[in-house]
């Protein structure tokens, strides 16, 4: 079955100065799915997502969405998008209300502002001033803002940076049911829960570049174990390497500076042999922890850095 694709961009390049941005990046995402944009900060993600939502220029390289293509059709492009931006500065001394009434003037067609409020549970907001709201509800309406066109390809960037863990659920359950309507949203996180929780595919961005792209179950298998051992000696790192290697089940070992991480096939297999070896070893434990394998653990697989790492 042939794949409607929603967005495609091929060899996109951009550089500051001596930075390079985005070095050459392929995408593409399919109509219907929740697609997302993996990385620590200053990976490119937030420079490939303005150069895809027409907001930037890219030195190189070619864009399509839904079918069209920035400096052709602008203005068809920009009624069946929905943007919202990592950092978005709205008019302080206009209402909730009188805000979103403004964005909605810009579309021809859309959702009432009294549909969006509830959708990001601002009602009881709505009269109030866009200088007297939290962080968090500064940026719900940002998001409403995106949704008020009910737009076929919505773009998120980082949209629950800043939000409390009930307000992040909400937004989850919205993303999942605007998805579910056959509309397509690209999201670009650092958060592993929520990219596992919403998005069909995956790409993990690093230096401008996509160096692993499925879905996150695939992503997760690729490090051939489901489990990752973390623990830590009483008397400091003394468990070399091959040894470890050798402990049944493991395969693979990485150090960081607060412990030893191991990923595992069986865990309860595992873990019972490691602890057994350390005894013959006479080495001690000071921590020991398991969880199930993330895209956190991929990611620090594929380049040694963590995702949160600048």
């Amino acid at each position: 079955m042939d794949v409607e694709i929603a967005l495609r961009c091929q060899g996109l390049k951009k550089r500051y100065g001596d930075v390079v941005a985005v070095d050459g990046l392929d995408l593409e995402v399919h109509v219907g799915e929740c697609f997302g944009l993996l990385g620590p900060n200053g990976a490119g993600k937030t420079t490939t997502v303005e150069i895809l939502e027409g907001l930037l220029e890219a030195d190189a390289g070619d864009v399509e969405i839904l079918g069209g293509r920035w400096g052709k059709d602008d203005r068809v492009l920009r009624q069946r998008l929905g943007v919202q931006l990592q950092e978005t500065q709205l008019a302080e001394k206009l209402t909730v209300e009188e805000t979103l009434g403004l964005f909605r003037s810009f579309f021809d067609r859309g959702r009432s502002v009294d549909e969006v409020l509830q959708l990001v549970q601002l009602q009881e907001k709505r009269k109030a001033w866009v200088s007297r709201l939290s962080g968090g509800q500064q940026q719900r309406l940002a998001v409403a803002c995106a949704l008020v066109s009910h737009p076929d390809l919505l773009f998120l960037d980082e949209p629950t940076t800043g939000l409390d863990p009930q307000s992040r659920r909400q937004l989850w359950d919205l993303v999942l049911d605007f998805k579910a309507s056959g509309r397509t949203v690209l999201l670009t996180t650092h958060y592993m829960e929520e990219a596992q929780r919403l998005c069909d595919r995956v790409a993990i961005v690093d230096h401008g570049k996509i160096i692993a792209l499925g879905t996150p179950a695939e992503l997760i298998a690729s490090l051939g174990a489901e489990h990752v051992v973390e623990f830590a000696l009483e008397h400091g790192d003394s468990a070399p390497d091959e040894w470890l290697r050798q402990v049944p089940g493991v395969r693979d070992v990485r150090r960081e500076r607060d412990g030893i991480f191991l990923t595992v096939g069986e865990v309860h297999r595992s873990v019972p042999a490691l602890l057994a070896a350390l005894k013959d070893r006479g080495l001690a434990l000071s921590r020991l922890t398991t969880h199930h394998a993330t895209l956190e653990d991929v990611f620090v697989a594929l380049t040694g850095r963590h995702l949160r790492d600048g």
